[in-house]
C-alpha cells in the first residue's frame, strides 16, 4: 500500500532492553551490595568482639569500614560513584580511618566522578592494588564444565562454622601478610548477617571452602580458597556452580565477584559466563 510502512517487531529488541551493562546503574548496584556486605561483616566483629572497636560509617554515599588497622576489610567502598566527592566530606571520611590509627583505603571504580582523580593525588594517595569486578547476568547462565564427580559440595552449618574457618584459613597460607589474622578474618566473615558458607570435601574430608553474600539481591562470590594438596582437581568449579545455584533460588539477579586483573580466577570465571564491569583501583594513604 503505498505510503504505508509496516513496522516489524525486532526480535532482538526485547533481549537488549533486559541485558545488564557495564554502565554507572551497574557499577552503583554493585558498589552498594558491596558497601553493604563489609558494613555486615564489622557488625559481625563488634557483636563477636565488642572491645574491637569495629565500625562504619556513611558519608558522600560511601561506605567506610573500620575493623583493625591491619586488616584487608578497613577500607571504603562507593566514594564518588553516587555523589561528588568534596573536599569536607574526603576530611571525615580521613577522620574516621585516622583517628583509630588506620591507613585511608579506597576502593575506586573508574565511573566514579571525575573529581575524584584530582582530589585523591592531591591529598597524597597512591595507587596499590587493582582488582576486576565481575558480573554475570543470573538469568541467562548457564553451567559451563561438568563438575568432578568425586567433590561433595554442601552448605556449612553454624556447626560448622570454625571447620570452615580453619579450612579456609588453611587455603589463604600464602598470604604471609594475613597468616596471623585469617582464622579470625574466616571465622568473623562466616558470621556475618547475608553470608552461606560452603564446603567442599573428598571422600569426607574438607579441601574447599566458598562464601556468598547476598545484599539487595546481588549474590557477591568471595572467600574461595583450597588446601594446597587438593589444588586443581575442580573444588573451586564445583563451589562456584553450587553458590550460583543457590543464588538462583534465593531469586538473585546478578552475581558478582572480584579478582586480580589476568588471574586464574579471572580466566575461571569469565569461562562461566562472567563478564568484567570494571577493575577498581585501590588507594592508600597512610595515618598522619
Amino acid at each position: 500500500m503505498s505510503g504505508f510502512a509496516l513496522a516489524l517487531p525486532d526480535p532482538g529488541k526485547r533481549l537488549r532492553e533486559q541485558m545488564i551493562f557495564a554502565d554507572l546503574e551497574l557499577a552503583q548496584r554493585l558498589e552498594r551490595a558491596e558497601g553493604l556486605s563489609g558494613a555486615a561483616y564489622v557488625e559481625a566483629r563488634a557483636r563477636l568482639e565488642p572491645f574491637s572497636g569495629a565500625c562504619w560509617m556513611s558519608e558522600a554515599g560511601a561506605y567506610a569500614m573500620f575493623d583493625g588497622p591491619e586488616s584487608p576489610v578497613t577500607q571504603t567502598f562507593g566514594l564518588g560513584i553516587f555523589e561528588p566527592l568534596t573536599p569536607a566530606s574526603l576530611d571525615r571520611i580521613e577522620a574516621f580511618f585516622f583517628d583509630k590509627g588506620a591507613p585511608a583505603n579506597h576502593e575506586t571504580s573508574p565511573l566514579a566522578n571525575s573529581g575524584l582523580w584530582d582530589l585523591l593525588p592531591q591529598r597524597g594517595y597512591r595507587p596499590i592494588e587493582f582488582t576486576s569486578v565481575l558480573y554475570c547476568d543470573l538469568r541467562h547462565h548457564a553451567t559451563g564444565a561438568p563438575e568432578p564427580s568425586n567433590i561433595e559440595v554442601s552448605v556449612s552449618d553454624a556447626n560448622e562454622r570454625e571447620l570452615w574457618a580453619t579450612t579456609a584459613a588453611r587455603g589463604w597460607a600464602e598470604s604471609l601478610e594475613l597468616v596471623e589474622i585469617l582464622p579470625n578474618l574466616m571465622r568473623t566473615g562466616a558470621s556475618a548477617r547475608g553470608v552461606t558458607t560452603f564446603l567442599a570435601r573428598i571422600d569426607g574430608l574438607p579441601i574447599a571452602t566458598a562464601a556468598l553474600n547476598i545484599q539487595n539481591n546481588v549474590a557477591f562470590l568471595a572467600g574461595g580458597a583450597t588446601v594446597p594438596e587438593a589444588r586443581r582437581k575442580g573444588a573451586q568449579r564445583a563451589l562456584l556452580n553450587a553458590r550460583l545455584r543457590y543464588a538462583v533460588g534465593a531469586d538473585c539477579r546478578i552475581a558478582a565477584m572480584g579478582a586480580a586483573p589476568g588471574s586464574t580466577s579471572q580466566r575461571n570465571a569469565e569461562r562461566e559466563g562472567f563478564r568484567i564491569a570494571y577493575t577498581r583501583t585501590k588507594w592508600s594513604r597512610p595515618p598522619l
